[in-house]
């Protein structure tokens, strides 16, 4: 036991010696030594512009489909409890795409810049 032990604990410090070994070659590559290039405000501006546009339109898209799941999810007054359930269930999962689908959009946007 006390072997395993040992040998679990060099193996740790080895491999924590090679991360930090990674990180400093990693600072010291000059690929990340040159300096980032200073943007324009006015392309910043844009940018920001386009950003609150789309960031309002995914909060709207959000709030339509939110009142649309809260209105199906009312018992009709014709329907057995069964029935309701069973038509809760489809309507959950119905939700839990449109608003995968909705974030994926957001993250689109966001990686393609």
């Amino acid at each position: 036991m006390k072997s395993a032990v040992k040998k679990v604990a060099i193996f740790s410090m080895i491999g924590m010696m090679q991360i930090g070994l990674g990180t400093s070659l990693m600072e010291a590559s000059p690929l990340h030594s040159e300096p980032f290039p200073q943007r324009l405000d006015d392309r910043h501006d844009q940018e920001r512009h386009e950003w609150d546009r789309h960031d309002g339109h995914r909060n709207e898209r959000e709030r339509i489909e939110k009142e649309r799941h809260e209105r199906a999810m009312e018992r009709r007054h014709y329907e057995s409890y069964r029935a309701w359930r069973e038509r809760q269930r489809e309507e959950d999962r119905r939700h839990e795409e449109n608003m995968r689908r909705i974030a994926h959009d957001i993250l689109d946007l966001i990686l393609d810049r």
